[in-house]
Protein backbone atom coordinates (compact mmCIF):
# COMPACT_ATOMS: atom_id res chain seq x y z
CA UNK A 1 0.00 0.00 0.00
CA UNK A 2 2.54 2.44 0.74
CA UNK A 3 4.07 1.70 -2.49
CA UNK A 4 0.86 3.08 -4.36
CA UNK A 5 0.58 5.97 -2.54
CA UNK A 6 4.35 7.04 -3.17
CA UNK A 7 3.27 6.19 -6.46
CA UNK A 8 0.37 8.62 -5.83
CA UNK A 9 2.67 11.42 -4.18
CA UNK A 10 5.53 11.08 -7.09
CA UNK A 11 2.91 11.65 -9.80
CA UNK A 12 1.10 14.48 -7.99
CA UNK A 13 4.22 16.10 -7.53
CA UNK A 14 5.06 16.00 -11.60
CA UNK A 15 1.83 16.99 -11.95
CA UNK A 16 2.01 20.23 -9.48
CA UNK A 17 5.57 21.00 -11.42
CA UNK A 18 4.08 20.49 -15.18
CA UNK A 19 1.01 23.19 -14.31
CA UNK A 20 3.68 25.26 -12.79
CA UNK A 21 5.84 25.33 -15.51
CA UNK A 22 2.35 25.65 -18.52
CA UNK A 23 1.65 28.53 -16.05
CA UNK A 24 5.10 30.05 -16.02
CA UNK A 25 5.35 29.57 -19.99
CA UNK A 26 2.22 31.36 -20.91
CA UNK A 27 2.89 34.45 -18.13
CA UNK A 28 6.56 34.75 -19.81
CA UNK A 29 5.22 33.83 -23.47
CA UNK A 30 5.55 38.00 -24.41
CA UNK A 31 9.31 38.09 -22.73
CA UNK A 32 10.33 35.14 -24.57
CA UNK A 33 9.15 35.77 -27.68
CA UNK A 34 12.14 38.86 -27.64
CA UNK A 35 14.91 36.50 -26.95
CA UNK A 36 15.02 33.23 -25.89
CA UNK A 37 13.41 30.42 -28.05
CA UNK A 38 10.00 28.52 -27.18
CA UNK A 39 12.04 25.28 -26.61
CA UNK A 40 14.46 26.49 -24.42
CA UNK A 41 11.62 28.57 -22.83
CA UNK A 42 10.00 25.60 -22.09
CA UNK A 43 12.56 23.88 -20.69
CA UNK A 44 13.48 26.83 -18.44
CA UNK A 45 9.44 26.90 -17.02
CA UNK A 46 10.06 23.06 -16.65
CA UNK A 47 13.20 23.45 -14.23
CA UNK A 48 11.78 26.13 -12.67
CA UNK A 49 8.46 23.89 -11.54
CA UNK A 50 10.92 21.62 -10.52
CA UNK A 51 12.57 23.52 -8.40
CA UNK A 52 9.60 24.54 -6.84
CA UNK A 53 8.10 21.21 -6.06
CA UNK A 54 11.89 20.40 -4.69
CA UNK A 55 11.64 24.41 -2.29
CA UNK A 56 8.04 22.52 -0.89
CA UNK A 57 10.01 19.48 0.55
CA UNK A 58 13.02 21.47 1.61
CA UNK A 59 10.29 23.68 3.41
CA UNK A 60 9.19 20.44 4.99
CA UNK A 61 12.27 19.23 6.26
CA UNK A 62 13.12 22.15 7.92
CA UNK A 63 9.90 22.50 9.52
CA UNK A 64 10.93 18.70 11.23
CA UNK A 65 14.20 20.18 12.29
CA UNK A 66 12.97 22.96 13.85
CA UNK A 67 10.01 21.58 15.51
CA UNK A 68 12.08 18.51 16.68
CA UNK A 69 14.73 21.72 17.83
CA UNK A 70 12.09 23.02 20.40
CA UNK A 71 10.87 19.73 21.74
CA UNK A 72 14.40 18.74 22.01
CA UNK A 73 16.61 17.51 24.41
CA UNK A 74 19.89 19.18 25.57
CA UNK A 75 22.77 17.90 23.26
CA UNK A 76 25.83 16.59 24.82
CA UNK A 77 28.94 18.81 24.45
CA UNK A 78 30.53 16.29 22.47
CA UNK A 79 28.23 16.59 19.89
CA UNK A 80 28.14 20.41 19.58
CA UNK A 81 27.22 21.13 15.86
CA UNK A 82 29.76 24.15 13.94
CA UNK A 83 27.78 25.50 10.87
CA UNK A 84 28.87 23.16 8.67
CA UNK A 85 28.48 20.42 10.03
CA UNK A 86 25.01 21.48 10.57
CA UNK A 87 24.39 22.56 6.71
CA UNK A 88 26.21 18.23 6.16
CA UNK A 89 23.38 17.30 8.56
CA UNK A 90 20.62 18.81 6.66
CA UNK A 91 21.33 18.08 3.43
CA UNK A 92 22.01 14.75 4.09
CA UNK A 93 18.97 14.02 5.86
CA UNK A 94 17.06 16.21 2.82
CA UNK A 95 18.70 13.75 0.57
CA UNK A 96 17.95 10.72 2.24
CA UNK A 97 14.30 11.40 2.70
CA UNK A 98 14.37 12.48 -0.63
CA UNK A 99 16.08 9.02 -1.86
CA UNK A 100 13.32 6.85 0.69
CA UNK A 101 10.51 8.08 -0.21
CA UNK A 102 11.27 8.77 -4.68
CA UNK A 103 13.43 5.71 -4.89
CA UNK A 104 14.09 3.40 -2.24
CA UNK A 105 10.62 2.18 -0.94
CA UNK A 106 9.53 1.74 -4.74
CA UNK A 107 11.80 -1.46 -4.46
CA UNK A 108 10.77 -3.46 -1.70
CA UNK A 109 13.14 -6.19 -0.09
CA UNK A 110 11.30 -9.18 0.78
CA UNK A 111 13.26 -11.92 1.77
CA UNK A 112 16.90 -12.74 0.82
CA UNK A 113 18.20 -16.32 1.17
CA UNK A 114 22.07 -16.37 -0.01
CA UNK A 115 24.19 -19.38 -0.57
CA UNK A 116 26.85 -20.25 2.49
CA UNK A 117 25.49 -17.79 4.27
CA UNK A 118 26.73 -17.08 8.07
CA UNK A 119 25.64 -15.80 10.76
CA UNK A 120 21.98 -15.33 12.13
CA UNK A 121 19.33 -14.15 9.72
CA UNK A 122 18.15 -10.59 9.64
CA UNK A 123 14.37 -9.45 9.99
CA UNK A 124 14.01 -6.04 9.24
CA UNK A 125 11.16 -3.89 10.43
CA UNK A 126 10.58 -0.22 8.83
CA UNK A 127 9.50 2.44 10.48
CA UNK A 128 6.19 4.84 10.27
CA UNK A 129 4.54 5.68 7.25
CA UNK A 130 7.32 3.18 5.62
CA UNK A 131 8.25 -0.21 3.52
CA UNK A 132 10.71 -2.30 3.58
CA UNK A 133 12.70 -0.45 0.27
CA UNK A 134 13.77 2.06 3.16
CA UNK A 135 16.00 -0.83 4.00
CA UNK A 136 17.74 -1.02 0.47
CA UNK A 137 21.13 0.40 1.45
CA UNK A 138 21.09 -2.19 4.63
CA UNK A 139 20.27 -4.88 2.70
CA UNK A 140 23.11 -4.40 0.40
CA UNK A 141 25.65 -4.26 3.11
CA UNK A 142 24.12 -7.39 4.35
CA UNK A 143 24.17 -9.50 1.13
CA UNK A 144 28.09 -8.34 1.18
CA UNK A 145 28.75 -9.83 4.28
CA UNK A 146 26.92 -12.98 3.30
CA UNK A 147 23.53 -12.68 6.26
CA UNK A 148 20.54 -13.71 4.63
CA UNK A 149 17.52 -11.22 5.66
CA UNK A 150 14.02 -10.61 5.19
CA UNK A 151 12.33 -7.30 4.67
CA UNK A 152 8.30 -7.15 6.12
CA UNK A 153 5.84 -4.57 4.73
CA UNK A 154 3.64 -3.69 7.32
CA UNK A 155 -0.03 -3.55 6.51
CA UNK A 156 -2.22 -0.99 7.01
CA UNK A 157 -0.09 1.90 7.78
CA UNK A 158 -2.12 3.60 9.86
CA UNK A 159 -3.03 0.17 12.58
CA UNK A 160 -2.70 -0.07 16.27
CA UNK A 161 1.32 -1.28 16.48
CA UNK A 162 -0.22 -4.52 18.46
CA UNK A 163 -1.74 -4.95 15.22
CA UNK A 164 1.89 -5.63 13.21
CA UNK A 165 3.29 -8.11 15.98
CA UNK A 166 1.07 -11.29 14.65
CA UNK A 167 2.71 -10.16 11.14
CA UNK A 168 6.12 -9.77 12.67
CA UNK A 169 4.90 -13.28 14.49
CA UNK A 170 4.33 -15.00 10.89
CA UNK A 171 7.89 -13.54 9.49
CA UNK A 172 9.75 -14.67 12.21
CA UNK A 173 8.85 -17.90 11.33
CA UNK A 174 9.15 -17.82 7.73
CA UNK A 175 12.54 -16.59 8.02
CA UNK A 176 13.61 -19.59 10.68
CA UNK A 177 12.10 -22.12 8.02
CA UNK A 178 13.67 -20.84 5.34
CA UNK A 179 17.41 -20.63 6.62
CA UNK A 180 17.01 -23.36 9.26
CA UNK A 181 17.95 -21.08 12.07
CA UNK A 182 16.48 -21.28 15.62
CA UNK A 183 16.97 -17.96 16.07
CA UNK A 184 16.79 -14.39 14.08
CA UNK A 185 17.92 -11.37 14.83
CA UNK A 186 15.48 -7.92 14.71
CA UNK A 187 16.85 -4.58 12.96
CA UNK A 188 13.88 -1.94 13.14
CA UNK A 189 14.17 1.32 12.33
CA UNK A 190 11.67 4.55 14.22
CA UNK A 191 8.84 2.64 15.09
CA UNK A 192 10.03 -0.72 14.09
CA UNK A 193 11.88 -1.06 17.31
CA UNK A 194 8.20 -0.70 18.69
CA UNK A 195 6.62 -2.85 16.77
CA UNK A 196 9.37 -5.65 17.92
CA UNK A 197 8.77 -4.69 22.08
CA UNK A 198 5.11 -5.14 21.21
CA UNK A 199 5.84 -8.35 19.49
CA UNK A 200 7.93 -9.60 22.49
CA UNK A 201 5.46 -8.89 24.96
CA UNK A 202 3.00 -11.24 22.91
CA UNK A 203 4.96 -13.86 21.63
CA UNK A 204 8.68 -13.93 23.98
CA UNK A 205 11.92 -13.81 23.13
CA UNK A 206 12.21 -17.90 22.33
CA UNK A 207 12.99 -16.94 18.60
CA UNK A 208 14.95 -13.96 19.61
CA UNK A 209 18.62 -13.38 19.70
CA UNK A 210 18.88 -9.64 19.49
CA UNK A 211 17.12 -6.15 19.11
CA UNK A 212 18.72 -3.90 17.40
CA UNK A 213 16.90 -0.68 17.02
CA UNK A 214 17.72 2.41 15.04
CA UNK A 215 15.93 5.90 16.09
CA UNK A 216 13.00 4.07 17.79
CA UNK A 217 11.18 6.62 20.18
CA UNK A 218 11.21 4.46 23.14
CA UNK A 219 9.71 7.01 25.26
CA UNK A 220 7.53 8.96 22.55
CA UNK A 221 8.14 11.99 20.14
CA UNK A 222 6.32 15.36 20.14
CA UNK A 223 6.44 15.09 16.55
CA UNK A 224 3.68 11.68 16.72
CA UNK A 225 0.88 14.63 17.32
CA UNK A 226 1.20 15.48 13.58
CA UNK A 227 0.68 12.14 12.19
CA UNK A 228 -2.48 10.25 11.56
CA UNK A 229 -3.19 6.53 12.60
CA UNK A 230 -3.31 4.68 15.64
CA UNK A 231 0.27 3.76 15.50
CA UNK A 232 1.31 7.43 15.12
CA UNK A 233 -0.93 8.15 18.74
CA UNK A 234 0.26 5.39 20.06
CA UNK A 235 3.67 6.84 19.75
CA UNK A 236 3.53 10.15 21.53
CA UNK A 237 5.08 11.41 24.23
CA UNK A 238 3.30 10.28 27.80
CA UNK A 239 0.94 7.78 25.66
CA UNK A 240 -0.96 5.44 27.67
CA UNK A 241 0.07 2.79 25.59
CA UNK A 242 4.38 3.25 25.53
CA UNK A 243 3.87 2.97 29.55
CA UNK A 244 1.92 -0.05 29.57
CA UNK A 245 4.38 -1.27 26.71
CA UNK A 246 7.31 -0.62 29.56
CA UNK A 247 5.39 -1.58 32.57
CA UNK A 248 4.98 -5.24 30.66
CA UNK A 249 8.73 -5.63 30.58
CA UNK A 250 11.04 -7.09 32.62
CA UNK A 251 14.42 -5.61 33.10
CA UNK A 252 16.26 -8.76 32.01
CA UNK A 253 14.34 -8.01 28.71
CA UNK A 254 15.74 -4.72 28.09
CA UNK A 255 19.25 -6.57 27.52
CA UNK A 256 18.69 -8.08 24.51
CA UNK A 257 18.08 -4.90 22.98
CA UNK A 258 21.07 -2.48 21.52
CA UNK A 259 19.51 1.42 20.82
CA UNK A 260 21.35 3.22 18.24
CA UNK A 261 20.62 6.57 17.63
CA UNK A 262 21.27 10.42 17.09
CA UNK A 263 21.30 13.40 18.75
CA UNK A 264 20.11 15.62 16.15
CA UNK A 265 17.24 13.45 15.43
CA UNK A 266 14.60 15.44 13.41
CA UNK A 267 11.91 13.52 14.29
CA UNK A 268 12.49 11.85 17.72
CA UNK A 269 12.36 15.06 20.24
CA UNK A 270 13.08 14.69 22.47
CA UNK A 271 16.24 12.72 21.12
CA UNK A 272 17.05 10.85 24.39
CA UNK A 273 13.60 9.17 24.07
CA UNK A 274 15.26 6.59 22.26
CA UNK A 275 18.07 5.60 24.66
CA UNK A 276 16.48 2.74 26.68
CA UNK A 277 17.53 2.23 30.09
CA UNK A 278 18.82 -1.84 30.54
CA UNK A 279 19.49 -1.60 26.86
CA UNK A 280 22.79 -1.29 25.29
CA UNK A 281 22.92 2.59 23.99
CA UNK A 282 24.82 3.83 21.48
CA UNK A 283 24.49 7.63 20.42
CA UNK A 284 25.76 9.15 17.44
CA UNK A 285 25.72 13.08 16.41
CA UNK A 286 24.72 15.03 13.30
CA UNK A 287 22.85 12.69 11.03
CA UNK A 288 19.01 12.48 10.59
CA UNK A 289 16.31 10.45 11.39
CA UNK A 290 15.74 8.91 7.74
CA UNK A 291 19.40 9.10 7.21
CA UNK A 292 19.82 6.49 9.62
CA UNK A 293 18.87 4.20 6.97
CA UNK A 294 21.57 4.97 4.92
CA UNK A 295 24.66 6.19 6.88
CA UNK A 296 27.77 4.96 6.90
CA UNK A 297 28.58 5.12 10.33
CA UNK A 298 25.24 3.85 11.26
CA UNK A 299 25.16 0.94 8.89
CA UNK A 300 28.67 0.07 10.24
CA UNK A 301 27.47 -0.12 13.71
CA UNK A 302 24.65 -2.11 12.95
CA UNK A 303 26.60 -4.50 11.25
CA UNK A 304 28.75 -4.67 13.64
CA UNK A 305 26.38 -5.41 16.45
CA UNK A 306 24.69 -8.46 13.99
CA UNK A 307 27.99 -9.90 13.71
CA UNK A 308 29.00 -9.62 17.72
CA UNK A 309 25.93 -11.77 17.97
CA UNK A 310 26.75 -14.34 15.40
CA UNK A 311 30.71 -14.60 17.08
CA UNK A 312 29.10 -14.85 20.69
Amino acid sequence: MIKRLLLLLLVLQAACAGLLAGGLYLWWRPAWRAGLGAPAMAALCLVCGLLAVLAVRLLISANNFYLSWRAGSVTPPDHALTALRAARLFWHEFGSSMLASSWYMLRPVGLRLLPAARGLPVLLIHGYACNSGYWLPMSKLLCRAGISHYGIDLEPPGASIDDYAPQVQAAVQRLRAATGSAQVIILGHSMGGLVARAYLRRYGRAHIARVITLGTPHHGTALASLGPGSNAAQMRRGSDWLGALAASEANTQRTLFSSIYSVHDNIIAPQDSSALPGARNLVFGAIGHVALGRHPEILDCALREIEAVAHA
